[in-house]
């Protein structure tokens, strides 16, 4: 899958955004595996909901951390490809 500004991504099949209370943190879970995202893979995860396109969510991180758009966008497509990878996201 190649991941653009116009991608609208969403969790893969099985694929569940959850807080671990027990270690005190987030995880993505599906089927036989579990994948511990770092903090800006969180933020970057919670926008996920299949209905955001990516120029969407980057606007919105550019805004909220005063960044660069440019630079959030070719981090978040990387980040969002390596994730498709692995079935994590899908479009």
């Amino acid at each position: 899958m190649t991941i653009t500004g116009d991608t609208v991504p969403r969790l893969g099949r099985g694929m569940k955004l959850r807080e671990d209370k027990a270690r005190n943190r987030w995880v993505v879970m599906g089927p036989e595996r579990m994948f511990v995202p770092d903090e800006i893979a969180l933020e970057v995860l919670r926008l996920v909901d299949g209905t955001r396109s990516v120029d969407a969510m980057v606007d919105d991180l550019a805004r909220r951390f005063a960044a660069p758009r440019e630079e959030i966008l070719g981090d978040v497509v990387e980040l969002l490809d390596d994730l498709a990878g692995k079935g994590v996201v899908v479009a």
